[in-house]
């Protein structure tokens, strides 16, 4: 198949990622009678037929079955079908193929692939990855189901940089080396087996690893305070965490908390599941700090908030989102009160205690900011 790209697609190394093998050189063309731009609020573009429009691409030439099969799995899955189009090339009209969206999508201002390739273009290849990874591939209907948790996993990795070692060790190139990857398994969740070799401590290599781990997500972590009042807001929630390791009560007293979606930042995640589980406006967030709550068995890693706000309430009420299978009762309640949770086990979740340790900590400079 020879097929003409137009949107992200563009990008060489994404075009790598999704078609496999060997690609071909691409080869500049133009695509008359249509127009291009930003999908209504995403960061990938849509095309519309436009009288004397002209958007611009490439050409790849002579895409194998298999590819071809990748490719359709990755567009098809939202919808795109491919078409036949003509496009013009240095040497002349040629025919091709080419992914055209649904008739029902609206365009939302100009779209640009330098400003994608800037922005997005890694965690889109790193999703594509983790896409490409199983076996069996996903047909297009699981994949759209997937794929909103690949971008999240993917925008953790992105995310990801090294923090301070004065302490511990500073890793050199091929003090880690994974040495095989096995497809990974599960549905909105995923576990991943794989094969490492590591540095050791003695100046030596450890033997092959067989290793798996849980492919978690990045996700704020947040506690609303209200300085003037000197009151916690906490949610509760049954676990099901909780429940498999048989605790005979798996209704957990939590700190407000949730996934950082692709492309928004974790500040921002924070004031948004302040708002949805709790109904709670924050007017001040402080960084309480950001950790691996279990490095050995997850990938997971928390942004930890404390979020100054207006805490009237003084007795237990419902939140979360209707429709989103939400069954949250939220708690405010005095800080003394919630420190006094921590004593009688109550409170028996990490990152609760964590956060309420901080405002410990830093309670007398909170209460000053009023």
């Amino acid at each position: 198949m020879d097929l003409f790209v137009y949107g992200t697609l563009q990008s060489t190394k994404l075009m790598q990622a999704v078609a496999g093998g060997v690609v071909p050189e691409a080869q500049s063309a133009d695509l008359a009678g249509y127009d291009i731009s930003r999908l209504q609020n995403h960061v990938v573009p849509l095309i519309r037929p436009h009288r004397g429009g002209k958007v611009s691409g490439y050409v790849f030439a002579e895409l194998t079955k298999e590819q071809t099969a990748r490719l359709d799995l990755f567009e098809g899955a939202f919808g795109y079908r491919c078409a036949s189009v003509t496009v013009t090339t240095e040497q002349g009209p040629r025919n091709a193929e080419c992914y055209l969206p649904p008739s029902d999508l609206k365009g939302d201002g100009p779209w640009s692939f330098a400003d994608w390739q800037q922005k997005h273009e890694a965690p889109t290849i790193l999703a594509a990855q983790e896409l490409f990874a199983h076996d069996p591939l996903p047909d297009q209907t699981t994949l759209r189901a997937m794929w909103p948790m690949m971008e999240s996993r993917a925008w953790a990795k992105h995310r990801a940089a090294a923090g301070p070692a004065n302490h511990r060790h500073q890793p050199q190139d091929g003090d880690v080396t994974i040495q095989r990857m096995h497809p990974p398994q599960g549905g909105f969740f995923r576990f991943q087996p794989f094969e490492v070799t590591h540095k050791q401590f003695d100046g030596g290599y450890s033997p092959p690893l067989s290793r798996e781990i849980f492919m978690g997500v990045d996700a704020a972590v947040l506690l609303p305070y209200d300085p003037v009042r000197d009151r916690v807001l906490m949610v509760e929630q049954v676990r099901m965490g909780a429940l498999m390791r048989h605790d005979p009560n798996p209704w957990m007293l939590e700190p407000v908390a949730g996934i950082v979606d692709a492309r928004e930042s974790p500040e921002d995640a924070a004031r948004r599941e302040a708002v949805e589980e709790a109904g709670v406006t924050l007017t001040h967030l402080e960084h309480a700090g950001s950790f691996y709550p279990s490095p050995g068995a997850s990938t997971d890693y928390y942004y930890t908030y404390v979020g100054l706000c207006d805490l009237p309430m003084d007795a237990p009420y419902f939140g979360g989102i209707p429709g989103e299978n939400e069954d949250i009762r939220v708690h405010p309640m005095s800080f003394d009160a919630a420190m006094d949770l921590l004593d009688t086990g109550e409170i028996g979740t990490g990152p609760l205690f964590y956060l309420l340790y901080w405002v410990a900590r830093h309670r007398d400079r909170l209460r000053s900011l009023t």
